[in-house]
């Protein structure tokens, strides 16, 4: 394809002393001016991602530090495409000055994405988990904990696996595998603005393996790594580019070894195939059935070259390696109901063997037990008289890891537990009814009055047997009084029902807290107020509360306990009662008392390497220069700076305002 040289400019950076913390990334737009004069050299940097706007194509090059400069290399978006941002990927390019960029196609924005990675010697310390290969632990290659956005999401199971190649040089020591990996850590969360690391595993050339995004490695933990086909697979990338290079032998079985482990959790056949909806991408619109192998690449799942022309070519052969990698497998089992109390039980061994299926109560009790010796499982469990219960199942074969599972076959339809929480709300607040169905069912949900009269039906919807949750907010003009959501489960010929008491108040509205404070107005005089404060479930205080009356009111408790003693540092809750002719309405909030100092503890003063026991904000002092870094929790945390200074404060702060101050000077 002829290039059309839409611009040619050199990007600088901010100076490397002013940077601090583990992998700095820089972000500069770039001005699309043909013609712009390039800069003069810029403090170095080794990795690089792009994003651009438009249909074209954004190509870059880099200046590495003897002068010399690159070859031209086209930034991969990877089918990634947010907000009509192209999502490139983030290079590996080693230590470089300055970088040129050119475009063909239209292309309206560019933005650069800096990372300078410091390369770090990782611990020692390997994870390895029921049988997996060693795995280096985010602990290890020191992953930054702070940065992450939200807790980790997961899939009913792992169904299949994705693997990627990150892109970039292949040019990497065992040693720069670490800071790569941080690197794409940084720039996946506060580049790309996802809430982790995007990938599950990376696997480096020296056949390293990393642990990518959180939650857990032997979980099936959603990641980032092929849009519209995160949740429901595990994606694993190979450190580099295999366009034309094949991966090493080293990454080859680290990969295999990997893939088999994760997918024999999972009981998936890495030979098989099957069909997957779409989340949707620029591809595979949502809902589109795509047809995927169980080890498939990125490209299978949308308009990628990824994981390289070389790489993707040994797949099938993968696949392969990887199904002969340990003893035995139990692939693909399941429970399906198929009558009355009937469940049926089917699996395929990898090699025929005895098996069993063996069926437990909720006590662990053995209530029934097939077996077999093909390569076949296919039994069918007559559960009809057995009586309502959690059963729990296993298929389990001499040598393979057992598959397992739950069911509640058997069980009579019944409404269980219901509950509302808080049984007592004000117009406009949301109350959430809660409770359990033993089977599926249609359910029907209406709101009925004080005087029995059927206001309005909330729900009529089929609803699978387990936990449901229904939320209603009573609307302004509801009566005050003791209203019921009756609810009408119908499966067949069976119906169940329950009601679920609630009280609409609107005696205590505005309520709000400062410090051990509470604020609230009274619409009218209550019958009574109280006001306590518990610690561990137990009431430790009772502060005096004046007499009842309407209007605004203010309670505060003086931080004593009932003996007159200074309450100690803890969480304590503040619990507000009033009483009227409608019943009694509660309403609570948390309070910490922490008149304790964060501790830091040094691991090395020269590397500053600390551990701080809890969430705080830590400010690091070297001359002039202040760096600052919060943690959200307890953390093991490391600040990296291109020189170690001969001395520097670091104080660190809680949310108290508590202070610890740690000096070094050399």
């Amino acid at each position: 394809m002829k290039l059309f040289l839409a611009i040619v400019v050199a990007v600088l950076v901010v100076p490397a002393s002013a940077l601090a913390a583990g992998p700095t990334m820089i972000v500069r737009d770039v001005a699309l001016h043909p013609g712009r004069a390039l800069a003069s050299s810029a403090p170095r940097f080794n990795m690089v991602g792009l994003h651009w706007r438009g249909t074209g194509a954004v190509f870059f090059r880099v200046r590495e530090l003897d002068g010399r400069w690159s070859a031209w290399s086209q930034s991969d978006d990877d089918d990634r495409v947010q907000q009509g941002w192209h999502l490139g990927g983030l290079d590996w390019t080693g230590a470089a000055t300055a970088m040129r960029i050119r475009t063909s196609g239209q292309v309206a924005r560019v933005r650069a994405y800096y990372v300078d990675s410091p390369v770090e010697t990782v611990s020692s310390r390997r994870l390895q988990v029921a049988g997996s290969p060693l795995i280096i632990s985010r602990f290890s290659w020191q992953a930054d904990e702070s940065i992450r956005r939200a807790a980790p999401q997961y899939s009913d199971a792992v169904h299949y696996a994705v693997v990627h190649h990150t892109a970039g040089s292949n040019n990497y020591t065992r040693d720069e595998s670490a800071a790569i990996v941080r690197g794409i850590e940084i720039y996946h969360v506060e580049g790309n603005g996802w809430n982790d690391i995007g990938y599950n595993f990376l696997v480096d050339k020296y056949g390293q393996v990393f642990e990518g995004r959180y939650g857990g490695v032997d979980k099936a933990v959603i990641g980032a790594h092929a849009q519209g086909f995160n949740t429901g697979s595990v994606g694993v990338a190979v450190l580099g580019s295999y366009g034309t290079s094949q991966v090493s032998a080293a990454a080859k079985t680290s990969l295999e070894q990997l893939l088999a482990w994760k997918l024999d959790l999972a009981h998936v056949d890495p030979l098989s195939t099957l069909t997957w909806k779409s989340g949707g991408n620029p591809r595979f619109p949502g809902g589109v059935p795509v047809f995927l192998r169980a080890i498939s690449g990125h490209r299978d799942t949308g308009f990628t070259d990824c994981p390289g022309d070389a790489l993707y070519a040994q797949l099938p052969q993968i696949a392969k390696d990887v199904v002969a990698i340990g003893g035995p497998k139990i692939y693909a089992p399941t429970a399906l109901r198929t009558g009355e109390g009937q469940v049926r039980f089917t699996a395929k061994l990898s090699v025929a063997e005895p098996w069993t299926v063996t069926i437990l109560n909720s006590a662990g009790v053995q209530v029934a037990q097939g077996s077999g010796s093909s390569g076949t499982v296919d039994w069918t469990w007559d559960g009809s008289t057995a009586p309502p219960d959690r059963y729990s199942w296993t298929i389990a074969s001499s040598s393979a890891r057992s598959a397992t599972g739950t069911l509640g076959a058997g069980a009579a339809l019944a409404v269980q537990k219901p509950t509302a929480s808080p049984a007592e709300v004000a117009p406009g607040e949301t109350t959430t009814f809660a409770y359990t169905l033993t089977a599926p069912a249609t359910v029907t949900a209406t709101l009925v009055s004080p005087t029995t009269q059927v206001l309005s039906t909330l729900l009529v919807a089929t609803k699978p047997a387990g936990a449901q949750t229904l939320s209603f907010t009573p609307p302004p003009g509801l009566l005050n009084g003791q209203y019921t959501i009756a609810l009408s489960a119908v499966a067949g010929a069976k119906t169940a029902t329950a009601a679920i008491p609630f009280t609409v108040d609107d005696i205590l509205t505005g309520l709000t807290t400062t410090g051990a404070s509470l604020s609230f107005t009274l619409t009218r005089a209550p019958v009574s107020v109280a006001f306590q404060v518990l610690h561990n479930s137990a009431v430790v205080a009772v502060p005096t509360v004046p007499a009842a009356a309407a209007g605004a009111q203010t309670l505060s408790w003086d931080k004593l306990l009932a003996d007159g003693t200074r309450a100690p540092d803890g969480l304590y809750t503040l619990a507000l009662t009033v009483t009227d002719e409608f019943g009694t309405f509660t309403r609570t909030t948390d309070l910490t008392l922490d008149t304790t100092a964060p501790s830091v503890r040094v691991i090395s003063y020269r590397t500053m390497r600390f551990v701080v026991s809890e969430a705080a904000t830590l400010r690091l002092t070297v001359g002039s220069q202040v760096y600052t870094r919060v943690l959200k929790k307890p953390a093991t945390t490391q600040f990296w700076l291109r020189t170690k200074p001969a001395q520097y404060t670091l104080t660190a702060t809680d949310a108290a305002g508590n202070r610890s101050v740690v000096r070094y000077r050399r």
